[in-house]
C-alpha cells in the first residue's frame, strides 16, 4: 500500500495525518511518498516523517520526491494539501481587495480570495488528476486544499480521475462544540449534517432520540457572548446550526462585512488569515529547528478523516465520515454535479455517499448563492472564460454587497495582473481580449 503526500512541506499537517495513519497497526508498514516543490520544506517533511514513525514504533518505507510523477507512480491514496503561491499569494488576495474597500477574513473558500486561490491552484489540480489517471488510476484522491468545493469539482469535472473526496474537520469540530455547549458527552450524540463545505448545517442533533436543539436554544438565550457570534445569528434565523466558524461564515453572506457596526458587534477578525499565515511561517521554522536539534515532537491523534478512510478501505472495518463529493443525486436540493458535503460510508469496497433526500428550502437557497460562485469559477477554468471570473465576483454575496460593477471589474483586472503566471494561460489570454 502506497500513500502519497502532495504538498508535504506543510510539515505540522503532515505530522498529524501521518501520526493518525501510523496509529493503526495494520497501516504501520505502508509506503509513504512525500512530495513538495520546495526542497527545504521537503527535507523537513522527511525528517518529520521519520521522527513520527520512530515515536510510534512503526516501520513505513519513507521516500521523498521533488518530482510529482515519481511520487504518484503506483499510489493507492494521494493526500493533497498544497498552497499554491504560498504566503505571497495570500497577501495579494487580501491587500488588493482592501484597497478597493472589500474586507475579508479567511479568503480561502469563497469571495474574491476563494476565486483567485482557485485560479492559482487549478493548473496543479488538473495536472494532478491527469497524472493520477495515468500513473495510479485506481487511487483515491483525498483533498484537503481549499477552496474545497471548487477544487474537487475541477478534478472530477476536468480530468479522468473520479475517485476524489474533499476532507475537512468542520463537522467534527462543530458537533463537539455543540455537545459541550449542551453538556452531553460527545459519544452519546448522534447527528446528521449536509450542505456545501464551509456552509453545511446540522440537520439533526440528538441523544437517544431526544432533540438537543431546545437545550442549545436555552444555552444561547442565557449567554450574551454566544449571541455575538455570526454562526449563532445564522442559526437563530435559519433554524439549523452551521458547521463553519463565525470568521469563515461572515464573508459568505452579504450582511456583515460591509458594515462597521456588524463587524464590531460580531467581533469579526478582518484579515485574520494573514495573521494565521504569518504564524504558519514561524511555526515551520520552529519545527525545523527542533528537528535539527533532534528534539521529540508531540504526536497525538487528530480528528481528520484521511487515516479513517485508508484504514476502512484496507481492512474492511466500516466507518462513517463527512466528505465532499460529486452531487449525483445525493443532495437533490442542490445542483447536479456540484460538490456537496454529505455523510459517506467507507469500507473495503470504497466510499459511498449517503443520500439526503430532505433538505430545508432556506438552506438550499443560501447554498445556491454559494454554489453560483463555485460553478462560475470552475467554468472559467474549464472553458477558458475570463468573463466568468468577473461573473463569479459579481455574484459573490460579500463582493456584491460592497463594490459596484465597475469596481468589481477593476479589482478582477488588477488581481489577474498581480497573480500573473499563476493564473491559467487560457484565462490570461482571454483577459487580454476583454481588456482590448
Amino acid at each position: 500500500m502506497k500513500i502519497v503526500f502532495v504538498g508535504a512541506g506543510s510539515v505540522v499537517f503532515t505530522r498529524n495525518l501521518l501520526g493518525d495513519i501510523l496509529d493503526y497497526p495494520e497501516l504501520r508498514g505502508a509506503e509513504i511518498a512525500l512530495h513538495d516543490i520546495d526542497t527545504d520544506r521537503l527535507a523537513t517533511a522527511e525528517a518529520m516523517a521519520r521522527v513520527t514513525a520512530r515515536e510510534l514504533g512503526a516501520s513505513p518505507r519513507i521516500t521523498a520526491h521533488a518530482e510529482r510523477r515519481r511520487a504518484l507512480d503506483g499510489a493507492d491514496y494521494v493526500i493533497n494539501m498544497v498552497q499554491i503561491a504560498g504566503h505571497d499569494g495570500t497577501l495579494r488576495d487580501f491587500e488588493i481587495p482592501t484597497r478597493f474597500g472589500l474586507r475579508q477574513t479567511i479568503a480561502d473558500t469563497l469571495g474574491i480570495g476563494g476565486i483567485f486561490r482557485t485560479l492559482r491552484t487549478a493548473p496543479h489540480m488538473l495536472a494532478l488528476g491527469r497524472e493520477m489517471a495515468e500513473l495510479c488510476p485506481d487511487a483515491w484522491l483525498l483533498n484537503y486544499t481549499n477552496p474545497m468545493a471548487m477544487l474537487c469539482w475541477l478534478v472530477y469535472g476536468g480530468t479522468p480521475t473520479s475517485k476524489v473526496v474533499g476532507l475537512c474537520h468542520s463537522v467534527q469540530a462543530t458537533t463537539r462544540d455543540l455537545a459541550e455547549l449542551v453538556d452531553v458527552p460527545y459519544d452519546d450524540v448522534t447527528f446528521l449534517s449536509a450542505g456545501i463545505n464551509h456552509q453545511a448545517f446540522i440537520l439533526r442533533f440528538e441523544r437517544d432520540g431526544e432533540d438537543l436543539y431546545p437545550r442549545l436554544d436555552e444555552r444561547i438565550a442565557g449567554d450574551p457572548d454566544l449571541q455575538r457570534r455570526v454562526r449563532v445569528a445564522l442559526y437563530r434565523r435559519l433554524g439549523y446550526f452551521p458547521t463553519e466558524s463565525s470568521e469563515h461564515a461572515a464573508e459568505y453572506v452579504p450582511w456583515i462585512m460591509r458594515h462597521d457596526d456588524q463587524i464590531e458587534h460580531y467581533r469579526v477578525p478582518v484579515d485574520e488569515y494573514i495573521r494565521r499565515s504569518e504564524e504558519n511561517l514561524v511555526e515551520f521554522e520552529r519545527v525545523k529547528a527542533e528537528l535539527a536539534r533532534g528534539e521529540t515532537l508531540p504526536i497525538k491523534r487528530s480528528n481528520e478523516y484521511a487515516a479513517v478512510i485508508v484504514n476502512s478501505m484496507e481492512t474492511g472495518e466500516p466507518s462513517v465520515i463527512y466528505g465532499n463529493v460529486r452531487n449525483t443525486g445525493v443532495l437533490p436540493a442542490l445542483p447536479a454535479d456540484s460538490c456537496v458535503e454529505v455523510p459517506c460510508l467507507v469500507d473495503r469496497s470504497g466510499l459511498h455517499p449517503v443520500v439526503v433526500p430532505e433538505y430545508p428550502a432556506q438552506l438550499a437557497a443560501l447554498n445556491r448563492t454559494f454554489t453560483n460562485v463555485v460553478e462560475l469559477t470552475v467554468r472559467a477554468v474549464l472553458e477558458g472564460r475570463a468573463d466568468h471570473v468577473r461573473h463569479a465576483a459579481m455574484l459573490d454575496p460579500n463582493t456584491a454587497a460592497t463594490l459596484t460593477l465597475d469596481e468589481i471589474d477593476a479589482l478582477c483586472d488588477e488581481l489577474m495582473r498581480a497573480h500573473g503566471d499563476w493564473i491559467p494561460e487560457a484565462l490570461r489570454a482571454a483577459e487580454e481580449l476583454i481588456e482590448r
